[in-house]
This record gives structure tokens, sequence and C-alpha cells, in this order.
């Protein structure tokens, strides 16, 4: 099986290129990304705990999915994708807002991403991909605030920085 390549992007999101995932990771190339966050008609976040294989943040909880655009995929696509693919259900996406973010992890690989913020509504449970996900949970979203206060140990550095800066626009699009 052939390693999935990442688009390399400018910090205006033009694409520049493609390169392996691992490596892009390696050498802390900025690349496209998206993060998808599905909220239920009580205004939870599904959220995931990333499965404990994981190269990287394994068993950190995050956002309800996140992943890398495919070459030729748009970031709706993307996320209506990989949103099957770790939690097993489809729902309609919209973009919110996209930012830039470099974070170093312990086992020498970065994620330096430019990361499309995605918002979904559905209210049954998942079907999750033992390979990709440990555990769910629906959370408020002020639920979420304060425990990451309190345990910020337990979130990826992404969902953190997503709720630091930008909690906001979750709270604005409440069904």
């Amino acid at each position: 099986m052939t390693e999935e390549k990442v688009i390399l992007v400018n910090p205006q999101d033009e694409p520049i290129g493609l390169m392996n995932k691992l490596e892009a990771h390696e050498k802390a190339v900025l690349h496209r990304a998206f993060s998808v966050f599905v909220l239920n008609s009580n205004n939870e976040i599904m959220l995931q705990q990333r499965a404990h294989h994981k190269y990287h943040s394994p068993l950190l909880w995050t956002n309800t999915c996140c992943s890398h655009q495919r070459d030729g995929e748009t970031n709706i696509e993307a996320g209506i994708r990989r949103l099957y693919e770790e939690m097993g259900f489809k729902t309609e996406l919209k973009e919110l807002f996209h930012f830039i973010y470099k974070a170093p992890f312990d086992n020498g690989l970065t994620e330096h991403e430019l990361d499309h913020v995605m918002i979904g509504y559905y209210n049954d449970e998942p079907n999750i991909n033992k390979d990709e996900v440990e555990s769910w949970k629906w959370m408020k979203i002020e639920d979420v605030k304060n425990d990451m206060l309190q345990n910020p140990q337990i979130y990826t550095v992404w969902f953190k920085i997503i709720f630091d800066e930008f909690y906001h626009y979750l709270e604005d699009h409440k069904l």
C-alpha cells in the first residue's frame, strides 16, 4: 500500500505540491488539513478519543474527526469521507473558518497545518472504526471548555487551539 500524500500549501492555502504524510510531519512542512465538529440538538459536541496505536496523540480526546484532504478533493468531500471512515455515519457539513498552527510532538514529528474547520449535525450514535477511534462521547460546549482548563493533557493540541481561539464559532452555530 502506498503512503497517503498530503497537499502542501502556502499561507494563502494555494497548493504548491504533494508529499508523503509522514515526511511532511517529519519536516514540519505546511499542509492542508481539516477538523470536523458534529453537534446534536442538545448543543453537545461528539468527541472522539484517538485510537491507542496512533503515531501521535494516541488516546487523546479531540473533535469528531480530522484528517487531510486528498489531491482533487474539496474540503467538504474530504470531511464527509473521513467522518464516515472514522465514525461510521454521513451528514452534511459546512465550512466555518481556517487557521494555521504548528505543534511539535514528543516523537519528533510536527503538525504544521492549514486547518479547515467544518461543522455538521447528527443525533444518533456513531458506528466507530476501532482502527481509528478508541471511544466517543457527547459533551456540552461549556463542559468541554471547563474540562480543558482542568485536564488539558487529555486533549489534542489542535482541539485546544480551536477551543481557545474559536469556540465562539461553535456556540454561534446552534440548531
